[in-house]
């Protein structure tokens, strides 16, 4: 054999994949299975570089038995665990025989395989309280309650507000489907941010009242435009506002800013960058990597308390992400969070 013919014939191999002789030692591999095994992989037995007994009984299955086998390896880039499917092949090249091992790297596939089963147990989950509350009302007013007409009116108003719940669930659900679906478009028209963060400030206006919060608007004498999707920006800037409204503390101030950064290094160059700063009791820092995930939330009980869905933040990002913008987020506990929302003033 020529090993230096066959690293170059395995360097086409578009995933790591070494070739392995009948004396049982490796005599080519590609640079990416030398990325992913060692360096010195040439003249080593197998097994001293694949170690996993499921992986050496797949290469000895193929050798014996002159087929396929496919099995799975697992390991780690440092940043995280990875995976990948192992496919033993016996194969006849130049008048030798040996097997070629290729791994293919499905650890995104798996990924997003736990995503979505992370996801539909987190929606079973926030679905099944309310509903079994409604259950066992429904059931009461059936039965004990039917002619009892105070706890009817205390059982409906509880019923009412289980099932908007669900209905804004719904809702945040649907939206972060459709904006999942636009991410990779992106918006070409022109949109005023200074008129939208007047325009959400005056429709959040009762909110506002009943939580006894001071907003205060910063705008730029002059108007900031920058490309995007008028809806899904109006949408940015009510879940923050909301939040800070919500969480901030009742009889305290919020602070709404809109200004023009000429070097963003975030976005290289420059661009428009909106802040809504409360004075709430802050996030602890252990949350910080977590806030935009899907239902997690810093406090379940009093999130829930206050209708949220936990799915806004993860709204927000993928909004800004759509717009090829930046959210940076800053907390000090006991002093206040400011959400930062950094678009960019022209298309790049």
């Amino acid at each position: 054999m020529q090993t230096v013919d066959f690293n170059a014939l395995l360097q086409a191999v578009p995933m790591p994949a070494l070739l392995i002789g009948a004396t049982e030692q490796i005599v080519g591999a590609n640079d990416r299975a030398r990325a992913l095994l060692g360096g010195a992989l040439t003249g080593r037995h197998f097994i001293t570089a694949l170690r996993q007994p499921n992986v050496l009984d797949a290469i000895e299955g193929a050798m014996r038995d002159h087929d396929q086998r496919t099995t799975r390896y697992l390991s780690s880039d440092g940043a995280q665990d990875t995976t990948f499917i192992v496919t033993a092949s016996y194969v006849e090249f130049a008048g030798e025989v040996g097997v070629l091992v290729c791994l293919e790297d499905i650890t995104h596939l798996e990924q997003a395989d736990q995503m979505r089963r992370d996801f539909v147990a987190n929606v079973s989950h926030e679905l099944r309280t309310p509903l079994t509350a409604l259950l066992g009302f429904i059931e009461t007013l059936q039965g004990p309650a039917k002619d009892d007409m105070a706890a009817q009116k205390r059982f409906l108003t509880t019923m009412h507000h289980e099932a908007s719940r669900m209905e804004r669930l719904v809702r945040d659900l649907l939206s972060l489907s459709r904006v999942e679906g636009q991410e990779r478009m992106r918006p070409k028209d022109m949109v005023d941010l200074g008129a939208l963060l007047k325009s959400v400030c005056h429709t959040l206006r009762p909110l506002t009242e009943s939580a006894a919060v001071e907003v205060v608007l910063d705008l730029p004498d002059d108007g900031i435009s920058v490309p995007g999707d008028s809806d899904q920006l109006r949408q940015v800037i009510t879940n923050l506002l909301e939040n800070a409204l919500k969480y901030g503390g009742a009889g305290k101030r919020v602070d709404v800013t809109l200004h023009l950064s000429e070097a963003e290094p975030a976005l290289r160059g420059s661009g428009a960058v909106i802040a809504v700063t409360d004075q709430g009791p802050g996030i602890d820092p252990q949350h910080m990597p977590r806030l935009t995930e899907r239902f997690y939330r810093v406090d379940s009980h009093r999130s829930r308390e206050m209708g949220g869905t936990g799915l806004g933040l993860a709204i927000v990002k993928h909004i800004v992400n759509r717009h090829r913008g930046r959210l940076r987020i800053d907390s000090k506990v006991g002093i206040g969070s400011t959400f930062k929302v950094l678009l960019p003033a022209a298309p790049q």
